[in-house]
This record gives structure tokens, sequence and C-alpha cells, in this order.
């Protein structure tokens, strides 16, 4: 389903609908850059009531994907010739517990080069601008196969 307006995904995306991401709300986009608030749903807590840290690198992934997007560079996505995104490298640090309920999340393009895209991610306190996690992710654009198990 397609997204509402100011809102980065509709329902229907499988890692989307986990986090609750069609209730983001888009900030700030423009070319290389990607600001959305997030939250953090019940069942992505710990018993502290934190962000289970294992779940980070989901957000992590997601918004760079959608940062990639935003790349004057990025190649339009056609029927002909559909694109996909393989995430190859992933480093997440952790500085501060992701609380909530809400939280900036800002994803830049640091370097793109052919076909890899590195993005930086950074998860902030929008209450007093504490970087809670950052973190690096090395994109890849792929030809995408058609059908499952097409090359």
């Amino acid at each position: 389903m397609a997204p509402e307006k100011g809102r980065l995904v509709g329902k229907g995306h499988p890692a989307g609908d986990f986090l609750e991401a069609y209730e983001w709300k888009v900030l700030e986009r423009g070319p290389g850059f990607l600001k959305v608030e997030a939250h953090v749903p019940d069942h992505v807590r710990n018993p502290r009531g934190q962000l289970f840290g294992g779940f980070t690198p989901t957000y992590v992934d997601l918004i760079s994907l959608f940062a990639s997007r935003t790349s004057p560079n990025a190649p339009p996505a056609s029927d002909s010739a559909p694109q996909w995104l393989a995430t190859t490298n992933m480093r997440v640090d952790y500085f501060d517990p992701v609380i909530g309920p809400r939280f900036h999340l800002e994803a830049r393009i640091v370097r793109e080069r052919g076909r890899t895209v590195m993005i930086e991610t950074r998860f902030v306190d929008p209450a007093d601008g504490t970087l809670l996690v950052f973190a690096l992710t090395t994109l890849r654009r792929v030809a995408r196969a058609n059908k499952l198990g097409d090359a």
C-alpha cells in the first residue's frame, strides 16, 4: 500500500509493518538525506522498556534503504529494470538506550561509488539532541530477480 502524505511507507511492507513504520513522520527529505520521527512499539522493547538492541539494526536497515533513494545518482526503478538494494555491511554503535516513545532517525549518504552506497544513521533523542545510536551501512544496488529463485 502506498504511504500517506508525509509518511515513509504504507502498510504491507514486512519490516515496516513490524516496526510500525507506517506511523513514522517524514520530517525532512533532501538530496542524500532523510529524517523521520519514529517510535518504539511495545513488541520491540526489552524488559526494561528500552528498544531491544537486536531490533536496532532493523531500523537502521529500513531507513538506510529509503535514504539511498534520496540520492540524485539513484537509478530509477522500472518494470524492465527493477532495482534491489542488498545490505552488505552494517556497524551499529550503542551510546544510550532508546526509550522513546518517539525518537528521530537521521540518515545521510556518506559515499557513493558505482553501485555501492554508504549510509550513516543516527538515532537522536528529540528532547535534547542526545546521540543514542550511530550506524554505518553499506548497500549495493543489484538487479532484482522477477521470480523467487531467478538469478
